[in-house]
């Protein structure tokens, strides 16, 4: 990956967001397309977490 490829991430080793080379992959959520995205990476998760648990409550 190039210093400046434009992706942005979130660091779960650092709680925070990086730009282009970072903490290894398996550190790293991404890539995002902006840095708000990437800020934003965990409460993303979240609610398509809770999102995927009622899909499965509706097939239980």
């Amino acid at each position: 990956m190039k210093e400046d490829d434009g992706d942005w991430w979130f660091c779960l080793k650092h709680m925070k967001v990086e730009h282009g080379v970072g903490c290894p992959g398996k550190d790293r959520m991404g890539p995002y397309g902006s840095e708000q995205e990437a800020a934003g990476a965990l409460e993303l998760a979240r609610r398509r977490n809770e999102d995927w648990r009622e899909q499965d409550k509706e097939w239980g």
